[in-house]
């Protein structure tokens, strides 16, 4: 069984950063695209970040601020290195992999998730 695992996230201050981290059981995703996607309270969840085999991808609202990247140990390791964040970037923060290989915007695309962690940045 696939199961998704985030952590990281907190309370900070604006102009502050974190580092979210995503641990990947069941099975590996070394070769296969993975994502960080946010809901923010009465909002859709957006698209964050996404890395695929060979390419990453941002949303323009976090791109030269937040990066991400990969460790393909034993278990697949996702960060979200987030820097310079704003109360804007206030959201639950999720964690998804697909089996496809290059990255996706659409969170249908993505066949597992994990449960979510609170960001939350004050001003």
């Amino acid at each position: 069984q696939v199961q998704l695992v985030e952590s990281g996230g907190g309370l900070v201050q604006a102009g502050f950063s974190l580092r979210l981290s995503c641990l990947v059981f069941g099975r590996t995703f070394s070769r296969n695209a993975m994502g960080w996607f946010r809901q923010a309270p009465g909002k859709e969840r957006e698209f964050v970040a996404a890395i695929g085999w060979s390419n990453t991808d941002y949303a323009d609202s976090v791109k030269g601020r937040f990066t991400i990247s990969r460790d393909n140990g034993k278990n697949t390791l996702l960060y979200l290195q987030m820097n310079n964040l704003k109360p804007e970037d206030t959201a639950v923060y999720y964690c998804a992999a697909t089996t496809l290989t290059f990255t996706e915007r659409l969170a249908r695309h993505y066949d597992y998730w994990g449960q979510g962690t609170q960001v939350t940045v004050s001003s």
